[in-house]
């Protein structure tokens, strides 16, 4: 590949623009504030769970605040945080040839098209990030569980095929997709349980090794399962089980969860949600593109989705007054039993 710009180079841009720059493709990493300063000061260093722990310094990082002139890459790789997309998209716009292939990985559904509608001459595919990236450090990204990306496209997409090869020569796996739907609505689920690690200020293995935090999740994944299934909209399956083959795992008496659920539980002691990082900064979250969208399927048919719209209110009340929630007090403020 000639060259790839990611935009945003937080935890997901950083530790996969810089898995392409082990492959050996140019980058460039359009980045602000305290993660870019990291990047200057400590180089980037990328481990995951299953071993990798390779160290890119400074020197080696094109790293910019602002889209560099005149830059032409062959793909770009939409990494903002959902609320900046508008903004991020219509600066690719501004910047970038028309036809420049821009994939969004970003939380939620409505990216793509949103950044579309900023910038209607750029190509626009969706694209799924499965697995948990963890600042453990400045300049230190580690990824605790596992998963394969997923883009919207097809294998005769030059970009994307080139992309694809380039990941995979670091052992990051790839998948297109025709119709990235029922994946994206797949992740939005996993998802879920975000707010609930962000609340309950544990990491996320721990946090899910409680049987109050569980049910929770179940009961946030079943309203948005019923809606779905009224929508008639196919779910992907991310992990061994289906999404219903879930809830009743998650229901499970913890020393039966822990055997059945072995594979969901593979990931990092230290491995914690995107969101309850935003809250520990004080950063604004993502919980509009989460709960947020089940709460939006509900108006659609007409109806409500009262467990996740109570979820969105406690997220959005904590980024005002940080607190954490015992299990026992997020079950009884979602009313579950």
């Amino acid at each position: 590949m000639a060259g790839v710009l990611v935009m945003g180079a937080g935890s997901v841009g950083a530790y996969l623009g810089g898995l392409l720059a082990l492959a050996g493709v140019p980058v460039h990493f359009v980045g602000r504030g305290a993660r870019l300063a990291g990047l200057r000061e400590h180089g980037l260093r990328l481990t995951d769970i299953d071993g990798l722990d390779k160290h890119l310094p400074a020197a080696r990082l094109a790293l910019h605040e602002a889209i560099p002139p005149g830059l032409h890459p062959d793909l770009c790789l939409l990494c903002v945080k959902s609320g900046a997309t508008a903004e991020a998209a219509a600066l690719l716009g501004r910047a970038l040839p028309a036809g420049t292939l821009v994939v969004s990985l970003q939380n939620g559904l409505g990216n793509a098209q949103l950044a579309r509608e900023q910038a209607p001459q750029l190509d626009w595919r969706p694209g799924m990030v499965p697995f948990n990236i963890t600042e453990l450090g400045p300049g230190h990204l580690h990824r605790g569980s596992a998963g394969h990306l997923a883009v919207e496209g097809w294998p005769t997409d030059v970009a994307l095929a080139a992309l694809q090869t380039a990941w995979q020569r670091v052992g990051m796996q790839l998948e297109l997709h025709g119709d990235l739907r029922p994946a994206q609505w797949a992740k939005l689920l996993l998802n879920l349980n975000n707010p609930i690690n962000a609340l309950s200020g544990l990491p996320l293995r721990e946090q899910l090794l409680d049987p109050g935090y569980r049910r929770c999740l179940a009961a946030l994944q079943e309203e948005a399962l019923d809606l779905l299934n009224a929508a008639h909209l196919p779910v992907a399956r991310l992990t061994p089980l289906s999404p219903r083959g879930l809830l009743r795992v998650l229901r499970l008496p913890t020393p039966v969860f822990k055997r059945v659920a072995a594979r969901m539980l593979r990931i990092d002691a230290q491995a914690r949600s995107s969101m309850a990082d935003d809250l520990l900064r004080g950063q604004p979250t993502e919980i509009d593109m989460l709960c947020g969208e089940v709460v939006r399927l509900a108006t659609r048919l007409g109806r409500q989705a009262p467990r996740n719209a109570r979820m969105q209110a406690l997220v959005q009340g904590v980024a005002a007054r940080p607190r954490h929630f015992s299990p026992v007090d997020l079950c009884r403020a979602l009313g579950v039993r």
